[in-house]
């Protein structure tokens, strides 16, 4: 979560929120940053906040982000009947709780695990790849017990939870910088950076930098070599983030998952291409080998025992109900469907923009329904010229540079997720245009990269 800085002293001056004559017959100031010394009004409460509330982004307009912005009207009815459920109390909820285990069954399956695969769910992708990474770790120390410090491989592009993960459990986080046109971990630079200590390679499934694959199948066929040359026998873990949820039904035929005898445990977002709204994920392992059984607590469950692994204890079994309720609605077919559907919005539209003159598509689309282009040298203005004035028309575009090497590379990224259409793919051509032409007969505003340049840690 982010960190909470006091108030900076610039700003209105103000302390307090005046509210509308019009909501309540006397005047009425609450403190911004203190609890007020008496009760409101329900309705003026509400109008406080709902007033505040307007000055975020449009949801649906933002294309930044890889998290679920629209759900039908059923799953939000489901959501707001099970909001006080806590899917910890596994006594008190033990339908949730099924419904957690179902949930867990279908993805194993939709993986290709055999048997009794164990697996939960967590708040998101970030829990998932921490639990993920403890288990690659605790497997390790058993096997080398004596062993110096432990090292995880990755790509430059992954996700900052894995940073987290290597900073908060001591384990080196041997990252593989970009380079020329590889913008992510290929298998003969994952196979250099391992050692007797490497407690697993990260094989990203939709890098959140530009949306494309790595190879996992090559990764695990060089690990295969390394383990006849070597002796080291190790694992790998697939973040599918995104991609775990786009793949088995876009992608049938690429091998990515549990056929891989290499790959111990991979995790998705159920609020990503799971089509939940935040925040749930998923992580499950090939099998109890791949999680060690001293990382899971067993907690009282109807007069027995039941397993539980997981950083959070109480948190909304809303997500699960509706994550179980898009499986059931949706099946194979659905989610096919729906992803099928992104994925040709997403390179219609990346084809067009790439078609002005200045531009240049770093990915297309082809791969998650998500992609990435930059604006040429000569173009007179920069990506985070075109990121502020598509701002100003609503839309949320990120513009960021690339990670080492490659921080020469500036760019921007377009998620096409459910409900963007391609009604509103034509709305943002249209407004990307119009930018377009006002940018290049004005140029570029300048202090625009500065304020994009301090915005996020990374996107995703």
């Amino acid at each position: 979560m982010p960190l909470i800085h006091p108030r900076d002293e610039e700003g209105t001056g103000r302390d307090e929120v005046s509210v509308n004559p019009v909501f309540a017959r006397e005047p009425v100031r609450v403190p911004r940053d203190r609890l007020p010394d008496g009760e409101l009004d329900a309705d003026v409460a509400y109008q406080l906040v709902h007033d505040e509330l307007m000055l975020d982004g449009n949801a649906r307009l933002n294309l930044a982000t890889f998290v679920g912005t629209w759900m039908d009207d059923q799953a939000t009815r489901l959501m707001t009947e099970s909001f006080s459920k806590n899917m910890i109390d596994k006594d008190e909820y033990p339908r949730t709780a099924e419904l957690e285990r179902r949930c867990v069954r279908m993805l194993a399956d939709l993986w290709h695990t055999t048997g009794d695969a164990p697996g939960c769910s967590t708040t998101g992708s970030s829990e998932a790849c921490m639990l993920a990474g403890l288990a690659l770790k605790r497997r390790w120390r058993h096997r080398n017990p004596g062993g110096a410090r432990p090292n995880l491989v990755m790509g430059a592009n992954v996700q900052v939870c894995w940073h987290k993960f290597a900073n908060y459990w001591d384990v080196e986080a041997r990252v593989v910088p970009m380079s020329g046109d590889r913008f992510h971990l290929d298998a003969a630079t994952a196979a250099e950076r391992c050692d007797e200590n490497t407690i697993g390679v990260v094989a990203i499934l939709g890098s959140t930098f530009d949306g494309s694959y790595e190879p996992v199948a090559e990764i695990c066929a060089a690990l295969d070599r390394l383990q006849e040359d070597r002796g080291w026998d190790v694992p790998v873990h697939v973040d599918g983030a995104s991609g775990a949820m786009v793949a088995p039904f876009c992608d049938e035929d690429l091998v990515w998952d549990f056929r891989l005898p290499r790959v111990a445990s991979i995790n998705t977002s159920g609020h990503k291409y799971g089509l939940v709204y935040p925040g749930v994920g998923w992580v499950v392992w090939r099998d109890a080998e791949a999680l060690p059984e001293d990382l899971v607590f067993k907690v009282n469950y109807l007069g027995g025992e039941m397993p539980t692994f997981a950083l959070n204890f109480s948190r909304p079994g809303a997500q699960i109900v509706a994550q179980y309720y898009n499986f059931l609605r949706l099946g194979r077919s659905g989610y096919a469907r729906v992803q099928g559907y992104c994925r040709e919005v997403a390179t219609e539209l990346a084809a067009r923009i790439g078609a002005l003159a200045q531009y240049e598509l770093i990915t297309d689309g082809g791969e998650l329904p998500v992609f990435t282009f930059t604006v040429r040298e000569d173009a007179g203005f920069s990506v985070f010229d075109l990121s502020a004035a598509l701002r100003e028309q609503g839309w949320l575009v990120p513009a960021y540079t690339f990670p080492p090497d490659r921080e020469d590379l500036s760019v921007l990224r377009v998620v096409v997720r459910n409900g963007f259409s391609h009604d509103l793919a034509d709305l943002f051509f249209d407004s990307l245009r119009q930018a377009t032409a006002d940018l290049t007969r004005t140029g570029g505003i300048g202090a625009a990269k500065q304020a994009f340049a301090h915005g996020a840690e990374q996107p995703g």
